[in-house]
């Protein structure tokens, strides 16, 4: 594990397992969102370097990233891993969220994917897409119309 923490690496080159992906402009965000869904139809959001989103192939959300701390799904619940550093290692800290955390966790989720789909209304900027002519902005919104609400967690953070 790295010491340093660095940018993420260009997701639209390097993302190789989201085997489509687009870029977007969106109203509200200060980065550009990347948008991508894997062979099984489950997909990831990265919001500028943080926050990341991973949901499974029903939709649910099975990891995250935000504000430094990897967020994971066990068993329904959700778990922060923080990273400490010493001079000779690395270990990841594990925080069991609470009902309330995961809540508060939950909601910050929602308006970040609400003010997503709220600019699918209003033409979004296509950055880049991957491939270039699939119609990538409509698989998005069919995306969303099966999302439930409220957002459940998986069972695992896998993406199966």
């Amino acid at each position: 594990m790295a010491r340093d923490e660095l940018p993420r690496e260009d997701l639209m080159r390097e993302a190789v397992a989201l085997v489509r992906r687009m870029e977007l402009e969106i109203s509200g965000e200060s980065d550009p969102v990347v948008v991508g869904f894997r062979r099984d139809g489950s997909a990831s959001f990265f919001f500028g370097d943080d926050p990341a989103l991973h949901f499974n192939s029903r939709h649910e959300l099975r990891r995250g990233y935000t504000a430094g701390k990897l967020i994971k799904a066990e068993k329904g619940r959700l778990a922060a891993l923080t990273r400490a550093r010493t001079e000779s290692q690395t270990q990841l800290v594990r925080h069991d969220l609470s009902e309330a955390e995961t809540a508060t966790y939950l909601a910050d989720v929602h308006v970040r994917l609400n003010r997503l789909l709220q600019s699918l209304e209003h033409a979004p900027v296509v950055l880049r897409q991957f491939p270039e002519h699939e119609d990538l902005l409509t698989e998005l919104q069919q995306w969303f119309r099966e999302l439930s609400q409220p957002i459940k967690v998986a069972q695992a953070p896998s993406s199966g």
